[in-house]
């Protein structure tokens, strides 16, 4: 399901979607923010996630090429997970030819490395990571087109640690596309538990402080979003802007009601708020 919204949000064809009744009950249902930022060299986030459950993603950035965010495993387990898809179609990751595979470029000696399927396929890292309720964490992606291999773009996931105060380059992986730039960012929340009791509990998570590094190297924030769901019918899931109007946020399952933004409106921070660029991010 994960796979098949990004498909089709980046490609422009999310109201495509049409309401599953398989899910109603079994699963929450899935909310994203997409962004209005221009296509770039990099991108920023902040996430912290106000409610977890077992069995929950919290992607902070999703992009044309992949997604990057933290996961909270149906065993507590926590980890922070970045992948990058093939350029192949299908679901077998086995049955893609091995010149088409995404490459691995580089790894922390502390992550994971590995291939998926089942919704796409392609490369997955994997850094355990005991990630906290109520800490803000913050996310970069960096792509950057290979010279030697003018078909393929590397695209690099940094995660900043706040007990050690420093960044950590997870991992650079690098796939065929015609795309040389970021685009079609996103931040979703997503049960992938859906063994019915997870649509009980509640999933909340703030994105805020977003910037885009353009084509021409300038750092541009990122003031507004559009509010979209999967295909679960239900309508336990609410979007908006938090009380101090910094920051966006998605609520889905358990009690939630949606009362403050409808479904496919954008959400659109106030011109007096002003977003502060960080001054430590590890690429300029």
């Amino acid at each position: 399901m994960r796979i098949l919204f990004c498909l089709l949000f980046v490609t422009g064809f999310s109201s495509l979607l049409i309401a599953d009744e398989k899910l109603k009950g079994i699963a929450c249902r899935s909310v994203h923010l997409g962004y209005s930022a221009e296509p770039g060299k990099a991108f920023y986030v902040e996430t912290q996630v106000k409610k977890s459950a077992d069995g929950t993603y919290f992607c902070a950035i999703g992009f044309n090429s992949g997604y990057f965010g933290i996961q909270e495993l149906a065993n507590g387990k926590k980890l922070v997970i970045f992948s990058v898809w093939d350029p192949t179609s299908g679901d077998d990751p086995k049955a893609v030819p091995e010149e088409k595979k995404v490459k691995l470029l580089h790894k922390d000696e502390a992550v994971r490395v590995g291939r998926f399927g089942g919704e796409g396929t392609g490369g997955q890292s994997f850094f355990d990571y005991d990630w906290k309720i109520g800490e803000t964490y913050r996310f970069l992606v960096k792509a950057e087109p290979l010279e030697k291999e003018p078909d393929r773009v590397a695209f690099s996931g940094y995660f900043y640690l706040p007990e050690k105060k420093q960044w950590k380059h997870l991992v650079t992986f690098s796939t065929i596309t015609p795309k040389k730039t970021l685009g079609g960012y996103y931040s979703f929340v997503e049960d992938f538990r859906r063994n019915k009791v997870s649509t009980t509990k509640t999933r909340e998570a703030e994105f805020g402080n977003a910037w885009v590094l353009s084509t021409k190297n300038e750092w541009k924030p990122v003031l507004e979003a559009r509010f979209t769901a999967d295909s679960n019918p239900v309508l336990n899931i609410d979007a908006g802007l938090t009380k101090n109007q910094e920051r966006f946020f998605l609520m889905t399952g358990g009690e939630i009601e949606n009362k403050t933004t409808k479904l496919k409106e954008k959400i659109v921070l106030p011109k007096e708020v002003k977003l502060t660029q960080p001054a430590d991010l590890p690429i300029k």
